[in-house]
This record gives C-alpha cells, structure tokens and sequence, in this order.
C-alpha cells in the first residue's frame, strides 16, 4: 500500500505529459494542375461566389491551382490540356488530377479496348534452351475512335512527360437530366447514349484505365454522394428543371470534402 501511494503521489506531482503531434496533409501547398471540362472550367460558373472543387481545396489545403479544363472537352482533348501545363509551366508541378469523360458518354463515343492481341515471335525460355516462339502479345490501342483509345493517348503523353510527377484519375460523376437549347437536350444517365453505352461503362473503364497505366482512380461517381437521377438532390446542382449535370457551389464542396480526404491516401511529390 505504501508504495502504491508512492505511485500515485509521484504521478500527481508529475502528471504525464500529453505527446502532441502535428499532421500536415500530403498535399499541403503543392502545386497541381487540374485537366477536364465544364466542371472544372473556372470560366463556368457554380454559382454567386463561383467556387469550384478545386478553389476549396485551395482554400483549405493551400493549394496553388493550374487549371486547364475547357467547357465540354473529351479525353481527346487532354494531350493539348497537357502541352498547354508544359508549355507554361514545363516541370514545375506536383500533381495533375484528370476530371473528364462525361462528354465523351454525351457524344456517344464507342468504348472501345485498351488492348489489341497479336502473335508475334520472342526469344524465350524457362529452364530449357532458349526458343523463338510465337506468343500472344498485347498492345496499347492508340485512337481517337474510342474511350479508351484516347485515354492510352492521354496517359501515355502524360507519362512521357511527367514520369515523376503523381498522376490521378477521377471517374466521372452521375449525370441528371441537363436541357441548354432545342438542339442540346441531354438525358439522363438511365438512357444508353447513341452508341448503346450506359454511363456506368465509361466509369468502369476510367477505374480500368487505372490499372493499365498504374495511376490511382478517385471513384468521385461512387464517393461523394451525388446521385440526381434517382433521388432529389437539386439543392446540389444549377438548376432543378434545366440543369442537374453541373454542380453548384454546395456539389463542388461536397466533391472537394471527398477529394480532401481520399488525397490523404496518396503521396503527392514522389521524389
């Protein structure tokens, strides 16, 4: 017992003293470009104060935004995006987030693969004398006639260019009904577009294209919530009647509240 009170005596006049630690986010004042279209375009605006995922995040994170995007662009026009981040600011970049595809779904772009097989010879050998033997071999389709096609142009420049610096994908998000003139009438994402495609076919190549070109995919259509075609959810988007394909400024946060913490996973310099 006396020493007990020893203890506890000694732990009253010396209380132990809290560890305090700091935490900085990985992606604390780097400096990122950002390539898409009218979501991520500054120049359309999300409503009075006209702030973009992006602007939050620079808001809470520091971030220095580059922001490239271009009202209704495809993947097939990120190569330029990409010179364009070159040409001005050549190496001094931390991170390029990519936020396209939806227009491509809306123009009916085919799917397309990100392979085609062809037999071609190779030495080879595993444990037996070497041989000449036929394989299969699989390589990168390069086309603008397809989804996937741009996307290995894309990413192969982008990698080319920037083999150091991180890279992520985000999937497009779900689509409502969006009406912008007799001759821009666009459905929502439960009608295949033109080429018999759903929505959720081009999402599932992104996060494919993932794997192909080993850049992480943040799945912003499963993440942040936003779902217009099954449920109200206007007070998310521009306008309930006209407008449900574009975020206002309480979807942008809510997408950058997603994006905020799914960076915590990923480094943002690699060197």
């Amino acid at each position: 017992m006396k020493l007990l009170f020893l203890l506890l005596s000694c732990l009253y006049l010396f209380p132990l003293q809290a560890q305090v630690t700091t935490f900085q986010h990985p992606w604390q004042n780097a400096r990122v470009a950002y390539f898409g279209d009218s979501v991520t375009d500054p120049n359309v605006s999300t409503g009075p104060n006209n702030n973009h995922y992006w602007s939050y995040l620079q808001s809470w994170l520091g971030i220095t935004p580059l922001v490239y995007a271009v009202n209704g662009r495809q993947w097939d026009d990120i190569p330029r995006q990409t010179d364009q981040l070159f040409k001005d600011h050549h190496l001094n970049v931390d991170a390029i987030l990519i936020f396209i595809g939806t227009n491509d779904f809306n123009s009916g772009l085919p799917i397309g693969e990100f392979y085609h097989e062809m037999t071609e010879k190779v030495w080879a050998s595993t444990g037996e004398p070497k041989a000449y033997v036929a394989r299969k071999r699989r390589v990168p389709v390069m086309t603008n006639d397809t989804y996937c096609g741009r996307i290995n142009i894309a990413l192969h420049k982008i990698k080319s260019l920037y083999p150091e610096k991180q890279v992520v994908l985000l999937t497009p998000i779900h689509r409502g009904y969006a009406s912008f003139g007799e001759r821009n009438i666009q459905p929502d994402e439960s009608y295949q577009n033109k080429s018999g495609h759903y929505l959720d076919e081009y999402i599932e190549a992104t996060r494919r294209a993932g794997e192909v070109w080993s850049v992480p995919v943040i799945d912003l259509a499963n993440l942040c919530g936003l779902v217009p075609q099954n449920v109200d959810l206007s007070q998310y988007f521009k306008n309930k009647d006209t407008d449900q394909l574009h975020p206002n400024e309480a979807g942008h946060e809510r997408m950058a509240r997603t994006l905020m913490y799914q960076l915590l996973t990923l480094p943002c310099r690699l060197r």
